[in-house]
C-alpha cells in the first residue's frame, strides 16, 4: 500500500509539472499565460494573468474564460493608463490581445517588436466624441478619402489613446475622434512634441500612405511630422 501511494504522489506531481510546463513546440514568439481573475463586460473580457512569475493584464473580444485555465497568444498591443468607462477603472498597463486561445500556439507570426507598439491599431475607446476643428478632417474623412489627402497637410482634433516616446527617433500618438470608416478608427501619428493620454488635442502633419518602416510593418495611412496647435 506504501508503494502504492508513493507511486501515486510521484504521478501527481509529474502530471502538474507537464501541465504548467512551456509546450515543445510552441512558437517563439509566444506568451503561456494562466489566468488568475476575470472581468466581463458588453464588449470585453478583461483577465489578470501570470506569465513566468509576472502578472498584468490582459483584454480580448468577449469570450467564455475559465479562471486557473491555461491559454495562448502572440499579437496584441500595450495601452497605458487605459480607462475603462464600463468599469470606471484604468488600467496602468493592459495588453489587447487578437489571438487568445487554448490551444498552443506552434507557428511564428511575424509582429512588431515591443518599440513598435505604435504601429499596432489600438481598439476603438468606447464613448469618445471630439467636434471635428473647423478647417480639418475627422478620422473616418481621412480614411475614406485617403488617396485625395496624400501628400497633403492636414489639420485633425481627437482624443489621445496612447502615446508611445522615443521610437526610432519619433513620438508615437494613437488618436480617436469617435468616428470610423468601417474597422478604421484609430489614427497613428509621430510627432517630436509631447501629449497626455486623454487629452483632447489639435494636430497638424502631413499625410503618408502605404509608410514602410521596415521589417513588413506597413501604416496604409499615417499622419507623419505633426506638430500640436495651440
Amino acid at each position: 500500500m506504501i508503494y502504492i501511494m508513493m507511486g501515486m504522489f510521484v504521478m501527481l506531481a509529474i502530471s502538474c509539472g507537464t501541465g504548467n510546463k512551456r509546450p515543445e513546440n510552441l512558437a517563439p514568439n509566444a506568451h503561456m499565460v494562466k489566468v488568475e481573475e476575470i472581468i466581463q463586460t458588453s464588449m470585453y473580457t478583461y483577465a489578470r494573468v501570470t506569465e513566468e512569475g509576472n502578472e498584468y493584464w490582459v483584454a480580448i473580444n468577449k469570450a467564455d474564460l475559465k479562471e486557473g485555465a491555461t491559454y495562448y497568444w502572440s499579437q496584441g498591443g500595450e495601452m497605458t493608463n487605459f480607462t475603462s468607462k464600463e468599469l470606471k477603472r484604468t488600467f496602468k498597463s493592459i495588453f489587447f490581445i487578437q489571438d487568445f486561445t487554448d490551444q498552443p500556439i506552434t507557428k511564428p507570426v511575424q509582429t512588431a517588436p515591443q518599440s513598435m507598439a505604435g504601429k499596432q491599431q489600438v481598439p476603438e475607446v468606447a464613448g469618445i466624441s471630439v467636434q471635428k476643428v473647423e478647417g480639418g478632417i475627422t478620422v473616418a474623412e481621412l480614411y475614406a478619402g485617403k488617396s485625395s489627402y496624400a501628400g497633403k497637410s492636414v489639420t485633425i482634433r481627437g482624443q489621445v489613446v496612447k502615446f508611445s516616446p522615443a521610437i526610432m527617433n519619433k513620438n508615437w500618438i494613437h488618436l480617436q475622434d469617435g468616428t470610423k470608416d468601417g474597422n478604421n478608427c484609430d489614427l497613428t501619428i509621430t510627432t517630436a512634441d509631447t501629449v497626455k493620454v486623454g487629452a483632447v488635442v489639435i494636430l497638424q502633419g502631413k499625410v503618408s500612405l502605404d509608410k514602410d518602416f521596415g521589417a513588413g510593418y506597413i501604416y496604409p495611412v499615417i499622419i507623419e511630422d505633426a506638430i500640436v496647435k495651440k
